[in-house]
């Protein structure tokens, strides 16, 4: 059932967001150049790697050594207003109907995280990665890393079709007053160093 909603919505959604996503494409090309597409590696079902789509939200801007700026410097206020309102998140219907991701689901990470996970923590992968999840409404970007991988661990062991329209439904109520974009000390949500995680295992 959770694959044929997938696959049912996703479509419907391309379709109906087909204008949308056209004018997005041309107005990233015009502000922020090409490629138009951000696409990156992720770990999928059981931390298979796959390709996640989003819309590019950074410039390529560079120091004069040769090095990319910091997040903050490389954001611009289109980028902003794309992540403010997930726009640059509707690429990913395409992941969803490919059958890379889910709907809802743990938030795919990168793949170089996957050395850091303690045990428990790697159980995230024992189910699709998706779009949105539990540690999204209730947090999202805003939440530690302790916290995140709580709730997405709650999500792996409770889900069910029930809890993921659930979890659509108050995506979009996030989505609409735009919670949790940011984390309080970031643009974007710190990288995971498994630091913390580490030191727990040892004590």
């Amino acid at each position: 059932m959770k694959r044929t909603f997938d696959m049912i919505t996703s479509l419907v959604l391309l379709i109906i967001f087909s204008v949308v996503i056209g004018i997005l494409a041309i107005l990233v090309k015009n502000k922020l150049g090409s490629p138009i597409i951000f696409k990156q590696e992720r770990p999928g079902l059981h931390a298979k790697p796959f390709y996640l789509y989003k819309f590019r939200t950074m410039t390529d801007q560079k120091d004069r050594f040769g090095n990319l700026l910091s997040d903050e410097d490389r954001l611009t206020p289109f980028g902003q207003f794309l992540r403010k309102n997930s726009l640059d998140e509707l690429p990913q219907l395409w992941n969803v109907l490919k059958g890379d991701i889910s709907l809802v689901g743990p938030r795919p990470l990168l793949m170089s995280y996957l050395e850091l996970y303690t045990e428990e923590q790697n159980k995230r992968h024992d189910v699709k990665p998706g779009i949105t999840g539990w540690a999204q409404i209730n947090g999202r970007n805003a939440i530690s890393w302790d916290e995140k991988f709580q709730l997405d661990l709650w999500y792996v062991q409770n889900q069910d079709f029930l809890l993921d329209l659930k979890i659509l439904f108050l995506t979009l109520k996030k989505v609409i007053r735009s919670e949790g974009i940011s984390n309080s000390n970031s643009v974007t949500m710190p990288i995971f160093n498994g630091t913390a995680n580490r030191h727990k295992e040892m004590q």
